[in-house]
């Protein structure tokens, strides 16, 4: 999926028990970030950084959640141990995953394994994407997104 591609159909559990859809996020501009897993160093920092701008991407008329393949539990734990205040969505399936084409090879310390690539995308309120962001390092991240969002 590129710019300008819409968004899967899709229907998966929030933290706090909910469902978010894809009809539900139109008519607002979206962040959706990608991260690997919870509870991570560069997960928390990121996690951290969109908390503490959530009120600036609320002010711009744009909504925020956290995607991974953890469970809605995992999550949940995650919030409320790092003091999280965005929405994290529960991807086990690899519904978006794969449609955003963020399951990618990777590797640590000699080992290949399969995993989230740390992205973002901006949603517009079609539900098409209009910007990408791949390959994010975490710190500094939520900014630069704001820092688009503004200027767009």
């Amino acid at each position: 999926m590129t710019v300008g591609a819409r968004l899967p159909d899709f229907d998966l559990e929030t933290s706090g028990g909910d469902h978010v859809t894809n009809a539900d996020l139109e008519g607002r501009r979206t962040v959706l970030y990608f991260y690997p897993k919870d509870d991570t160093p560069g997960c928390t920092i990121e996690g951290r950084e969109f908390t503490r701008l959530r009120a600036d991407f609320e002010a711009k008329g744009v909504d925020v959640f956290g995607v991974s393949p953890d469970s809605a539990r995992s999550h949940e734990k995650f919030i409320d141990k790092c003091s999280l205040g965005i929405p994290l969505v529960s991807d086990p399936d690899r519904v978006l995953i794969y449609s955003l084409d963020v399951w990618k090879e990777k590797s640590y310390i000699g080992r290949t394994y399969m995993g989230v690539e740390r992205s973002t995308f901006l949603v517009g309120p079609d539900g098409t994407i209009e910007r990408e962001w791949r390959k994010v390092k975490a710190p500094g991240h939520a900014a630069e997104v704001l820092e688009a969002v503004a200027g767009s």
